[in-house]
C-alpha cells in the first residue's frame, strides 16, 4: 500500500510510519509540523515522502496526497489538555475541521481511513467498568471535546457516503521520542536535571498505559482488518496512579524523592481512565509489552538521548513550561 500519514512526525505518528516502513509499505507524510514534531527529527534516517502542511487549512494539498493513496492514517491533532484548557482554538480546527476535510478527500473513492482517537472522549470511567466502544462520550476537557467531534465524523461518512473509515481509541501512551510536557517525559527529564515533579493535586488519577509500538500495532490492525464505521479501543490494560508512576521513575534514576511536588490541580481532571479492549482481541491483537519494561525503556533512551530532548526544553517549551507551572511551585 501507499499510505498517507497525517501527524505523521510526532509522537505515535513517527513510530507508525516506521512501522510500516518496515512492513514494506510506501508512506507518505503530511505534518504541519508544530512543536510536537520536535522539529521533523523523529523522522530522520526513515524512507518516506514528506509533505509540510495543515489538514484543515490545505485541502488542495490533501485531494492531491490522497488522490495517489490507498490509506489514510489520521494522527494529526493537538494532544495536551493541558494547552486546550490555555487555548482551544487550534484543538477545533485540527481535530474537528480537519477530520472533515480528510474524509472529504477520501469520499468517493476506492481509500481506506483510520481515525486515530483517545480513550479520553469516554470522559471519567471512576467507579465504573472500563469503556466499550459501544458506550456514550462525555468528553470533560476541551481537547477531549475535540477529539470526540472530530471522531463523530466517521459513523456519518461511513453510513451516509460509503467510506471506508473506522476509529481506534488508545490509552495513555508513552515510550521514546515523546515531546516533554507529557506526565512520563516531564516527570523523566525533570528527574535528570533535578528539578522538581508536578504532580497534580493528591496523584491518585488512575491511568491505563500503553507502550507505543503496542498502540501501533493496533492501528495497523484496526487498518488492514477493521470494519467501516466501527471503533475500536487500545489499552494497555496497565492501570496506575499517577503518584505511583512518579515515585517509579523516581526510584528507577536514582533521584531524591524530595523532587516530587503535589501541586494545584489540572481544572476538571478525570479521575480515572480505562479502556475494555475486547473487540480488538477478537482479531489477534494483545499488548505485549508489561509497564514495568516499557517504562525502563523509556527511563534509559531519555537518559541516554540528552541530545534530543535538552534542545527542546531550552526552547518553546521553557515559555510554556513557565506558563503552566511557575505558579503552582511558588515561583
Amino acid at each position: 500500500m501507499r499510505v498517507l500519514v497525517t501527524g505523521g512526525a510526532g509522537f505515535i505518528g513517527s513510530h507508525f510510519v516506521k512501522r510500516l516502513v518496515a512492513a514494506g509499505e510506501e508512506v507518505v507524510v503530511l505534518d504541519k509540523l508544530t512543536y510536537a514534531a520536535a522539529d521533523g527529527v523523529n523522522l530522520k534516517d526513515v524512507e518516506h515522502e514528506f509533505h509540510q502542511g495543515d489538514i484543515a487549512k490545505d485541502q488542495a494539498l490533501v485531494a492531491e496526497l490522497v488522490a495517489r493513496c490507498d490509506a489514510v492514517v489520521n494522527f494529526a491533532a493537538e494532544t495536551h489538555v493541558d494547552r486546550s484548557i490555555l487555548s482551544a482554538t487550534d484543538f477545533g480546527d485540527t481535530e474537528f475541521l480537519g477530520t472533515r476535510v480528510l474524509l472529504e478527500g477520501v469520499r468517493g473513492k476506492d481509500v481506506r481511513f483510520v481515525q486515530v482517537s483517545t480513550d479520553e472522549v469516554y470522559g471519567d470511567r471512576s467507579g465504573g467498568k472500563p469503556a466499550a466502544e459501544s458506550d456514550p462520550v462525555w468528553p470533560s476537557s476541551p481537547y477531549s471535546v475535540a477529539k470526540a467531534a472530530g471522531d463523530m465524523w466517521i459513523p456519518a461518512y461511513a453510513r451516509t457516503f460509503g467510506v471506508n473509515a473506522s476509529i481506534t481509541r488508545g490509552s495513555n501512551t508513552y515510550g521514546p521520542n515523546q515531546y516533554p510536557e507529557k506526565l512520563i517525559p516531564l516527570f523523566v527529564t525533570n528527574a535528570l536535571e533535578g528539578e522538581p515533579l508536578p504532580l497534580y493535586g493528591d496523584g491518585r488519577q488512575i491511568r491505563d498505559w500503553l507502550y507505543v509500538e503496542d498502540h501501533c500495532a493496533g492501528i495497523e490492525l484496526v487498518l488492514r482488518e477493521g470494519v467501516p464505521g466501527e471503533a475500536y479501543n487500545v489499552g494497555g490494560g496497565e492501570e496506575r496512579e499517577n503518584i505511583d508512576v512518579a515515585t517509579e521513575i523516581l526510584a528507577l534514576l536514582g533521584a531524591d524523592p524530595a523532587l516530587l511536588r503535589h501541586v494545584e490541580d489540572r481544572p476538571g481532571h478525570d479521575r480515572r481512565y480505562a479502556l475494555d479492549t475486547t473487540k480488538l482481541r477478537t482479531l489477534g491483537w494483545a499488548p505485549t509489552v508489561g509497564f514495568e519494561d516499557g517504562l525502563q525503556a523509556t527511563v534509559d533512551w531519555y537518559r541516554d538521548r540528552r541530545d534530543w530532548w535538552e534542545p527542546i526544553k531550552s526552547g518553546e517549551f521553557r515559555a510554556y513550561y513557565e506558563r503552566q507551572y511557575a505558579a503552582r511551585l511558588g515561583g
